[in-house]
């Protein structure tokens, strides 16, 4: 008994001719890139674990924010985050007392 169905579907041929392109150049199969498509559709679309109202005002503000123009370039915020991590003078390692052996 097949484990799949077989589904025809027409495309424009710009479409077309962008999807073959796609899919030679990621050595994929007709039915794998559409599969990988579909599964990307509905992750986006309907999402399995469904954000919350706080969740889904955070990505609203940060939308807007990119709209505006109000952003930081990844370059900089990974700087950023490299100068926060890096210590100042000497490493320190922390003494912790642990158990002493009886032979002493």
């Amino acid at each position: 008994m097949r484990t799949t169905e077989i589904m025809t579907i027409s495309l424009p041929p710009a479409m077309l001719r962008q999807f073959e392109e796609v899919r030679k150049r990621e050595s994929r199969t007709r039915s794998e890139l559409v599969r990988e498509a579909l599964r990307m559709y509905f992750e986006q679309r309907y999402p399995v674990v469904q954000p919350t109202r706080a969740e889904v005002a955070a990505l609203r503000r940060g939308r807007a924010a990119v709209v505006r123009g109000d952003v930081l370039p990844l370059g900089k915020f990974l700087d950023g985050l490299e100068t926060s991590n890096r210590r100042t003078g000497p490493k320190r390692v922390s003494k912790t007392p642990g158990k002493r052996s009886a032979a002493r």
